[in-house]
């Protein structure tokens, strides 16, 4: 065990202290929520000092602002990870994005909990800010062909953001139990449906 723990260390000395402290943040934070993260857990967690994040973080909002950059370019990956997967079409891809949305949300419940959630102060950094509109242009790139009330594709974005995080809320809330899980793909198709979107003509 003492073998196992100076390895740990010693591959953190070199260079990944950062990102493993950050991935212990998101363990600690999926067991116990943000209530349960602390520096102190979370060196622990990583085998190293307690001393150790004030290296890396500006205290815990630093660390909580690095979890969510993470949090950010996961859910990123994940709803390109299912619009890649389907058809060409927009809305296929729509119902791609929407489908990956709500998977990062079962994946990361905690994640996706925080990552929307301004009430945790997250430190202006550019690196969390570029993360957030990475993520958010997912967003409008899959909205971009369809009509737009008032010539606003803000209107669209946002009508399909809120029927999603209202859609995962009741989900990670108990509103929708995982009874219901096997109908996702139904349930996507209706609230689609019920946005009525049109593609633009070219």
């Amino acid at each position: 065990m003492k073998k196992q723990i100076s390895a740990k260390k010693n591959a953190h000395h070199h260079g990944d202290l950062r990102n493993a402290l950050i991935s212990a943040g998101i363990e600690l934070l999926n067991e116990a929520g943000v209530e349960g993260l602390t520096l102190r857990k979370c060196a622990a967690r990583a085998g190293v000092s307690h001393a150790a994040p004030a290296h890396h973080f500006r205290g815990l909002k630093g660390l909580i602002t690095a979890i969510v950059t993470r949090g950010y370019k996961l859910f990123g990956a994940e709803m390109n990870q299912y619009i890649a997967a389907a058809e060409p079409d927009p809305k296929s891809r729509l119902r791609g994005c929407c489908k990956g949305y709500v998977q990062f949300s079962r994946s990361h419940k905690a994640l996706a909990s925080i990552i929307f959630n301004k009430a945790n102060c997250f430190e202006d950094e550019p690196e969390w800010q570029e993360a957030a509109d990475a993520a958010y242009q997912v967003l409008v790139d899959i909205c971009a062909p369809f009509k737009h009330r008032h010539d606003r594709p803000e209107l669209t974005e946002i009508a399909v953001w809120t029927m999603l995080e209202g859609y995962v809320n009741f989900e990670r809330n108990g509103v929708i139990n995982d009874g219901y899980r096997h109908s996702t793909q139904l349930h996507i198709d209706l609230l689609i449906d019920m946005l009525c979107l049109e593609v633009a003509s070219d």
